[in-house]
């Protein structure tokens, strides 16, 4: 085993390129092995191993030698890595990252960093305790949007800000949920999962709208509503929407996985004289206020490995951060803590042959109807919704959460 201070002294002397190691490199961690090639072109980065169960094909690695072992710890210390991607099953995050901090080797993180609060807290700690950085991969919260937005908030651009919404209409054939063990489900052979619309395909909307609240950090979240659905034979949520209370008011998003004509998700900051909406995947922004025409602005992006090189080397200052997911990480906790989703009725949903996948009816504009008046289905009339009953359980049995006899809220100190 390295020590931390070895490969501290090797980053921050500013020697590039870096040796990163990825793993997981197949699924979305494709999209990682190409950035990561892309960087190496830029002589920022050398990727220096893969951690796979099943080794790439030399067609996989486009000929390209790299190391590879399903051993994470030896293959870190084999390569002497300076940066740990990790694109894992999410029940595994923590555990490898705390494999990868103890060697003093930093991170980028894939969302969700864990299956439930009590984990996160575990991985947080822990590398802040090992002291190494540690970035969590919200690539939307790298957009030079953000910073934007938040900026016309603070002149009044938009006049008082009531709310912030998040709407996300997409949609996942059966196939997706057949694609990982864990795909899908709650819970795996007893470990927590969780992997619903809204803490994994459409995280960045729930992320993307807390930041543009100004909420980001867990104690900042003081209630959570949720309402969970599935149309697909599935344990997890597909077509969902979770209501946060904050100090700095009101966040709404509604997703869903049935889509009945896919979209672009997007974030939208309600104001007292006007709006912003932000299609964070596209870095794209249109401000529309009182007593001016329609203003429309593209922004561009700092991708989140190339910042946590620029941390290491040059000192700058890290994006996302473990503890500013803490508020993202108390509204993954409350699906995890509430009851299993409902299936929708029969009547509800309906095949698309064709595309092999299920479509709720009318969800799009129920979507987009919860991001315009922060409501959730129920209280928008979709007669299938129905607010959840958060189970009872004593305080000292939830990380810093304890629970109002109030249906489907959570309220947190």
């Amino acid at each position: 085993m390295r020590p931390a201070e070895e490969v501290a002294s090797s980053t921050t002397t500013g020697r590039l390129p870096l040796p990163v190691v990825l793993a997981g490199a197949r699924g979305h961690g494709r999209w990682h092995l190409e950035n990561i090639r892309r960087l190496q072109d830029k002589g920022l980065v050398r990727l220096a191993g893969i951690c796979e169960l099943t080794p790439l094909s030399e067609e996989e690695l486009n000929g390209q030698e790299v190391e590879q072992s399903a051993d994470f710890g030896a293959l870190l210390d084999s390569t002497g890595a300076a940066i740990a991607v990790i694109c894992t099953p999410i029940p595994t995050h923590t555990d490898l990252a705390l494999i990868a901090a103890g060697k003093g080797v930093h991170l980028l993180l894939e969302k969700p960093p864990a299956p439930s609060y009590a984990e996160f807290r575990r991985m947080a700690d822990g590398v802040a305790a090992a002291g190494v950085v540690c970035q969590i991969g919200f690539q939307s919260l790298g957009s030079h949007a953000v910073p934007a937005i938040r900026k016309l908030i603070a002149q009044g651009v938009i006049g008082q800000v009531t709310g912030v919404g998040g709407a996300g209409a997409w949609a996942r054939d059966e196939a997706y949920y057949r694609r990982a063990p864990w795909a899908g489900k709650r819970r795996l052979n007893g470990v927590d999962v969780i992997d619903g619309a809204l803490t994994n395909p459409l995280a960045h909307a729930v992320a993307t709208a807390l930041a543009l609240n100004g909420s980001t950090r867990a104690e900042d979240v003081t209630a959570i509503e949720t309402e969970l659905l599935r149309a697909n034979d599935i344990e997890s949520d597909d077509t969902s929407c979770v209501r946060i209370t904050t100090v700095r008011g009101r966040v709404t998003v509604a997703a869903t996985l049935c889509a009945e004509r896919p979209g672009e998700p997007y974030v939208v900051v309600h104001g007292s004289s006007g709006r912003i909406t932000f299609w964070y995947k596209q870095d794209r922004v249109l401000v529309q206020r009182s007593g001016h025409g329609p203003e429309e602005i593209e922004y561009g992006r700092t991708d989140l490995l190339e910042n946590l090189v620029a941390q290491l080397t040059e000192g700058a200052e890290p994006l996302v951060a473990p503890d500013a997911t803490g508020a993202f990480m108390k509204v993954v906790e409350a699906i995890r803590r509430a009851p299993d989703p409902l299936a929708l009725p029969a009547d509800a949903w309906e095949p698309l042959p064709g595309e092999n996948r299920r479509v709720v009816h009318g969800i799009d504009g129920l979507v987009a109807a919860a991001a315009d008046t922060l409501a959730l289905y129920s209280e928008l009339g979709a007669s299938w919704a129905r607010p959840n009953q958060v189970p009872s359980q004593a305080p000292n049995q939830l990380p810093n959460t304890a629970v109002n006899q109030v249906p489907n809220e959570v309220s947190t100190p």
